[in-house]
Protein backbone atom coordinates (compact mmCIF):
# COMPACT_ATOMS: atom_id res chain seq x y z
CA UNK A 1 0.00 0.00 0.00
CA UNK A 2 1.14 3.24 -0.93
CA UNK A 3 2.21 5.76 2.01
CA UNK A 4 -0.36 8.65 2.25
CA UNK A 5 2.63 11.27 1.41
CA UNK A 6 2.65 9.28 -1.68
CA UNK A 7 -1.24 9.21 -2.46
CA UNK A 8 -1.10 13.33 -1.39
CA UNK A 9 1.56 13.48 -4.14
CA UNK A 10 -0.70 11.74 -6.61
CA UNK A 11 -3.83 13.36 -5.48
CA UNK A 12 -1.74 16.77 -5.69
CA UNK A 13 -1.06 15.99 -9.43
CA UNK A 14 -4.73 14.92 -10.05
CA UNK A 15 -6.19 17.83 -8.50
CA UNK A 16 -3.39 20.96 -10.45
CA UNK A 17 -4.16 19.28 -13.96
CA UNK A 18 -4.55 22.27 -16.27
CA UNK A 19 -6.03 22.03 -19.99
CA UNK A 20 -2.38 22.31 -21.32
CA UNK A 21 -0.93 18.94 -20.19
CA UNK A 22 0.90 16.73 -22.22
CA UNK A 23 3.74 13.98 -21.82
CA UNK A 24 7.00 13.50 -23.04
CA UNK A 25 8.25 10.17 -22.44
CA UNK A 26 7.67 9.81 -18.97
CA UNK A 27 7.68 13.26 -17.55
CA UNK A 28 4.09 15.29 -17.43
CA UNK A 29 4.31 18.73 -19.47
CA UNK A 30 2.01 21.96 -18.09
CA UNK A 31 1.72 24.84 -19.61
CA UNK A 32 -1.06 27.11 -18.10
CA UNK A 33 0.07 30.49 -18.00
CA UNK A 34 -1.66 31.07 -14.40
CA UNK A 35 0.37 32.03 -11.18
CA UNK A 36 0.77 28.60 -9.76
CA UNK A 37 4.31 27.05 -10.64
CA UNK A 38 2.62 23.41 -10.04
CA UNK A 39 0.78 23.82 -13.49
CA UNK A 40 3.33 25.48 -15.66
CA UNK A 41 6.10 23.12 -14.74
CA UNK A 42 7.81 19.45 -16.16
CA UNK A 43 6.72 16.78 -13.36
CA UNK A 44 9.90 14.52 -14.12
CA UNK A 45 7.45 11.07 -12.95
CA UNK A 46 9.76 8.54 -14.92
CA UNK A 47 13.26 8.51 -15.96
CA UNK A 48 12.11 7.55 -19.67
CA UNK A 49 14.80 6.09 -22.27
CA UNK A 50 15.81 9.32 -23.83
CA UNK A 51 19.23 11.35 -22.14
CA UNK A 52 18.34 14.09 -19.97
CA UNK A 53 19.64 16.65 -22.13
CA UNK A 54 17.33 15.58 -24.99
CA UNK A 55 14.24 15.51 -22.48
CA UNK A 56 15.04 19.26 -21.15
CA UNK A 57 15.41 20.30 -24.86
CA UNK A 58 12.16 18.78 -25.83
CA UNK A 59 10.18 20.13 -22.88
CA UNK A 60 12.01 23.25 -23.53
CA UNK A 61 10.50 23.55 -26.84
CA UNK A 62 7.10 23.67 -25.55
CA UNK A 63 8.00 26.29 -22.87
CA UNK A 64 9.03 27.95 -25.62
CA UNK A 65 6.60 27.80 -27.87
CA UNK A 66 3.69 28.51 -24.82
CA UNK A 67 6.07 31.61 -23.65
CA UNK A 68 6.86 30.17 -20.51
CA UNK A 69 10.30 29.76 -18.68
CA UNK A 70 10.99 26.16 -18.46
CA UNK A 71 10.91 24.81 -14.51
CA UNK A 72 11.05 21.70 -13.42
CA UNK A 73 9.42 20.35 -9.98
CA UNK A 74 11.65 18.48 -8.29
CA UNK A 75 10.52 15.76 -5.12
CA UNK A 76 11.52 13.02 -3.75
CA UNK A 77 9.52 10.77 -6.08
CA UNK A 78 11.15 12.22 -8.84
CA UNK A 79 12.78 10.42 -11.75
CA UNK A 80 16.14 9.16 -12.57
CA UNK A 81 16.13 9.45 -8.51
CA UNK A 82 19.54 11.86 -9.27
CA UNK A 83 18.08 14.12 -11.57
CA UNK A 84 18.37 16.98 -8.46
CA UNK A 85 21.62 16.89 -8.55
CA UNK A 86 22.58 16.54 -12.36
CA UNK A 87 20.27 19.78 -13.02
CA UNK A 88 22.33 21.80 -10.29
CA UNK A 89 25.59 20.22 -12.20
CA UNK A 90 23.87 21.95 -15.64
CA UNK A 91 23.74 25.32 -14.00
CA UNK A 92 19.71 25.10 -12.80
CA UNK A 93 19.45 26.94 -9.86
CA UNK A 94 16.59 25.96 -7.06
CA UNK A 95 13.69 27.83 -5.86
CA UNK A 96 10.40 28.26 -4.12
CA UNK A 97 10.86 24.98 -1.30
CA UNK A 98 7.72 23.86 -0.19
CA UNK A 99 6.48 21.51 2.19
CA UNK A 100 3.52 19.42 2.08
CA UNK A 101 1.84 17.98 5.07
CA UNK A 102 -0.73 15.83 5.58
CA UNK A 103 -3.68 14.89 7.97
CA UNK A 104 -3.59 11.24 8.72
CA UNK A 105 -7.65 11.60 9.78
CA UNK A 106 -10.30 14.33 9.96
CA UNK A 107 -11.08 15.49 13.49
CA UNK A 108 -14.53 16.17 14.65
CA UNK A 109 -14.74 19.43 14.07
CA UNK A 110 -17.75 22.45 14.61
CA UNK A 111 -18.50 24.00 11.23
CA UNK A 112 -18.86 27.40 10.73
CA UNK A 113 -22.52 27.34 9.34
CA UNK A 114 -22.84 30.95 9.09
CA UNK A 115 -21.56 33.70 6.95
CA UNK A 116 -19.66 30.91 4.73
CA UNK A 117 -19.89 31.77 1.67
CA UNK A 118 -19.64 28.88 -1.62
CA UNK A 119 -18.21 29.80 -4.62
CA UNK A 120 -17.55 28.59 -8.19
CA UNK A 121 -14.41 28.59 -9.88
CA UNK A 122 -14.60 31.93 -11.89
CA UNK A 123 -15.83 34.00 -8.65
CA UNK A 124 -13.13 32.49 -6.81
CA UNK A 125 -10.31 32.94 -8.89
CA UNK A 126 -11.41 36.62 -9.14
CA UNK A 127 -10.78 36.75 -5.56
CA UNK A 128 -8.28 35.29 -4.65
CA UNK A 129 -6.44 37.09 -7.75
CA UNK A 130 -7.23 40.65 -6.66
CA UNK A 131 -6.31 39.76 -3.00
CA UNK A 132 -2.76 38.44 -4.45
CA UNK A 133 -2.44 41.18 -7.21
CA UNK A 134 -2.16 38.31 -9.57
CA UNK A 135 -3.05 39.22 -13.23
CA UNK A 136 -5.76 39.43 -15.37
CA UNK A 137 -3.80 36.42 -17.49
CA UNK A 138 -3.27 34.62 -14.10
CA UNK A 139 -7.12 35.08 -12.73
CA UNK A 140 -8.51 33.56 -15.89
CA UNK A 141 -5.79 30.98 -16.45
CA UNK A 142 -7.18 29.63 -12.29
CA UNK A 143 -10.27 30.06 -13.02
CA UNK A 144 -10.34 27.79 -16.35
CA UNK A 145 -7.77 25.39 -14.53
CA UNK A 146 -10.16 24.74 -11.53
CA UNK A 147 -12.81 24.77 -13.84
CA UNK A 148 -12.01 21.86 -15.99
CA UNK A 149 -10.18 19.78 -12.65
CA UNK A 150 -10.35 16.28 -12.91
CA UNK A 151 -10.70 16.72 -9.25
CA UNK A 152 -14.23 18.56 -8.41
CA UNK A 153 -13.13 22.06 -6.30
CA UNK A 154 -15.34 23.98 -3.41
CA UNK A 155 -14.63 27.40 -2.76
CA UNK A 156 -15.37 29.05 0.20
CA UNK A 157 -15.15 32.66 1.59
CA UNK A 158 -15.28 33.24 5.26
CA UNK A 159 -17.05 36.76 6.00
CA UNK A 160 -18.13 38.65 8.97
CA UNK A 161 -21.43 40.45 9.75
CA UNK A 162 -21.41 43.04 7.42
CA UNK A 163 -19.85 41.07 4.26
CA UNK A 164 -16.55 41.96 4.80
CA UNK A 165 -13.83 38.91 3.89
CA UNK A 166 -12.29 37.40 6.63
CA UNK A 167 -10.53 34.61 4.79
CA UNK A 168 -10.96 31.92 1.73
CA UNK A 169 -9.95 29.02 0.54
CA UNK A 170 -10.56 25.84 -2.07
CA UNK A 171 -10.80 21.98 -0.90
CA UNK A 172 -10.62 19.52 -3.58
CA UNK A 173 -11.51 15.87 -2.91
CA UNK A 174 -10.44 12.50 -4.64
CA UNK A 175 -12.04 9.98 -2.92
CA UNK A 176 -11.23 9.66 0.38
CA UNK A 177 -8.23 12.20 0.54
CA UNK A 178 -9.19 15.87 0.43
CA UNK A 179 -6.23 18.60 -0.61
CA UNK A 180 -6.38 22.39 0.88
CA UNK A 181 -5.48 24.72 -1.56
CA UNK A 182 -4.95 28.62 -2.26
CA UNK A 183 -6.13 29.50 1.57
CA UNK A 184 -6.13 33.00 2.19
CA UNK A 185 -6.33 35.40 4.67
CA UNK A 186 -6.16 39.24 3.86
CA UNK A 187 -2.71 40.65 5.50
CA UNK A 188 -4.41 43.17 7.94
CA UNK A 189 -6.30 40.19 9.53
CA UNK A 190 -4.23 37.96 9.96
CA UNK A 191 -3.50 35.99 13.28
CA UNK A 192 -7.05 36.87 14.58
CA UNK A 193 -8.15 32.77 13.64
CA UNK A 194 -9.89 33.37 10.80
CA UNK A 195 -7.52 30.93 9.04
CA UNK A 196 -7.96 28.56 11.21
CA UNK A 197 -11.93 28.64 11.05
CA UNK A 198 -12.29 28.58 7.44
CA UNK A 199 -9.67 25.66 7.38
CA UNK A 200 -11.69 23.81 9.92
CA UNK A 201 -15.35 24.52 7.20
CA UNK A 202 -13.02 22.94 4.51
CA UNK A 203 -12.32 19.66 6.64
CA UNK A 204 -15.25 19.51 7.75
CA UNK A 205 -17.02 19.79 4.34
CA UNK A 206 -14.21 17.31 3.25
CA UNK A 207 -15.29 14.52 5.93
CA UNK A 208 -19.04 15.21 5.31
CA UNK A 209 -18.47 14.22 1.71
CA UNK A 210 -16.36 11.28 2.47
CA UNK A 211 -12.70 12.17 2.75
CA UNK A 212 -10.94 10.65 5.74
CA UNK A 213 -7.53 11.86 4.85
CA UNK A 214 -6.19 15.27 4.11
CA UNK A 215 -2.87 17.34 2.41
CA UNK A 216 -2.13 20.64 1.82
CA UNK A 217 1.14 22.56 0.13
CA UNK A 218 2.48 25.47 2.08
CA UNK A 219 5.82 27.40 1.42
CA UNK A 220 8.71 26.06 3.26
CA UNK A 221 9.29 29.54 4.89
CA UNK A 222 5.67 30.22 5.98
CA UNK A 223 6.72 29.47 9.54
CA UNK A 224 3.55 31.21 11.01
CA UNK A 225 0.69 29.13 8.28
CA UNK A 226 2.86 26.02 9.31
CA UNK A 227 1.99 26.39 13.22
CA UNK A 228 -1.48 26.97 11.84
CA UNK A 229 -1.79 23.85 10.01
CA UNK A 230 0.05 21.86 12.70
CA UNK A 231 -2.44 23.01 15.44
CA UNK A 232 -5.18 21.60 13.35
CA UNK A 233 -2.86 18.23 12.97
CA UNK A 234 -1.26 18.06 9.75
CA UNK A 235 2.32 16.98 10.14
CA UNK A 236 5.51 17.53 7.87
CA UNK A 237 5.37 14.77 5.01
CA UNK A 238 8.03 16.04 2.09
CA UNK A 239 9.48 18.86 0.88
CA UNK A 240 9.59 19.61 -2.95
CA UNK A 241 11.52 22.34 -4.85
CA UNK A 242 11.92 23.78 -8.26
CA UNK A 243 14.82 24.28 -11.22
CA UNK A 244 15.78 26.11 -13.85
CA UNK A 245 17.94 28.10 -15.59
CA UNK A 246 15.88 31.10 -16.25
CA UNK A 247 15.96 33.97 -14.61
CA UNK A 248 12.79 34.74 -15.24
CA UNK A 249 11.43 31.60 -13.56
CA UNK A 250 11.92 32.94 -10.00
CA UNK A 251 9.07 35.81 -10.89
Amino acid sequence: MSTLAERAELAGLNASAPPQQARVEGWLIRLSPGKAKRSRCVNPLAAGTMSLDDLLARCKRSFDAAGLPLIVRITPFSQPSDIDSQLEAKGYFSFDAADVMVLDSLPAVSRETARLQPLNAADYAELVGRLRSSTATEIAAQAERVAASPVPYQGLALRDADGNLLACGQMAREGTIAGLYDVFTPTHLRGQGHGRRLCEALLQQAAQDGATEAYLQVGSDNEFAKRLYAKLGFRFAYRYHYRSNDPSADA
